[in-house]
């Protein structure tokens, strides 16, 4: 995987426990363009690697903006972001990659929970720069939550904002905002936030009459409702280095991605959920038992294989892969 190189230029403050990080090359070039929908993985000088949206205005070239909240159950992750990172600090990140692309569509609602606002900021943006119409609702508990404030003050032209704050009594347990209530066949439906947020949401939006396909969702978390087809295979198998030789046992409490590390063999990790490609792995011998949601069916029976390594596993006794 490509990386590129990047200095933290600035960090800000962006509601109570929300830090935006803006990050710039190091050699003073251009940064690759995005778009909306795109994240960066960063990786982290103590060698977790994770994932973030990229928000602000799409096709920025000179800066990549990310906003990280500081999670109470942290794994290390974001909690080094804010306790630790400081500006000027140089940091490798990935190329930016789309798994949460902008549908096409006359009119669109962006429903944003907590640090959910970040890739729907970016929606924002870039339809504010298409002159297509949209309403963004953003769910908060309270004022002091609010992240981007002083973009919210300005306002779009051709954009209306609106913020919700929970305890207060606006929360979508109450239900959706009034503009959902009539499906639109020509709008499109895009959510982004906690999963019980998302869920709660397209369960309402679809009694209301909105299709599936009206309605994108981003997750910061694997889906819980696994398809009952899908059985990991636990059993105990053996992993071989294509470049080394060397062989591993994985046992059956642990990833492939944990014994390699514990071996002190540099895994690029991410979500660690199988869920962002981070950790894909080029396999040369063995059968997989993919359980990673973020390949296509077709990519997992393709010809040339890849296995997540922090969740799938093997049918075969030996998987070789190109590590």
């Amino acid at each position: 995987m490509k990386q590129l190189s990047v200095v933290v230029d600035r960090l800000s403050r962006q509601g109570k426990n929300n830090l935006a990080v803006t990050l710039v090359p190091v050699d003073q070039q251009q940064l690759p363009t995005w778009k909306a929908g795109d994240h960066i993985d960063v990786f982290l000088p103590n060698q977790l690697v994770r994932q973030y949206s990229l928000t602000g205005r799409p096709n920025e070239q000179n800066e990549y903006l990310i906003c990280v909240k500081k999670e109470q159950q942290s794994r290390g992750g974001s909690r080094y972001v804010h306790e630790q990172l400081r500006i000027g600090q140089t940091l490798n990140i990935s190329l930016p990659r789309n798994a949460f692309p902008l549908v096409t569509a006359q009119r669109y609602i962006l429903l944003a929970a907590g640090i959910g606002i970040t890739p729907l900021l970016a929606f924002a943006e870039q339809l504010e720069t298409q002159q297509t119409p949209f309403d963004l609702f953003y769910y908060v508990k309270d004022l002091e939550d609010v992240a981007f404030k002083k973009r919210w003050q300005k306002g779009f032209q051709h954009g209306r904002c609106h913020l919700l704050l929970s305890n207060h009594g606006q929360s979508v347990r109450h239900g959706l905002p009034e503009i959902c209530h009539q499906a639109n066949p020509l709008t499109q439906l895009y959510l982004c936030g906690p999963e019980a947020f998302m869920q709660h949401c397209q369960l309402q939006a679809m009694q209301l009459g909105w299709s599936a396909d009206q309605i994108q969702l981003e997750a910061f978390a694997p889906s819980q409702n696994k398809s009952s087809e899908t059985h990991a295979t636990s059993a105990e198998f053996k992993v071989i280095l294509r470049s080394t030789g060397q062989s591993f046992d994985v046992p059956e409490n642990k990833t492939i991605a944990q014994t390699l590390m514990e071996q002190n063999i540099a895994v690029p990790v991410s979500c660690e959920m199988g869920m962002c490609g981070a950790c894909l792995t080029r396999v040369y011998q063995g059968e997989i038992d993919h359980q990673d949601t973020v390949q296509t069916e077709s990519e997992k029976n393709a010809a040339e294989q890849y296995i997540a390594l922090c969740c799938s596993r093997a049918k075969s006794a030996i998987l070789e892969i190109a590590l």
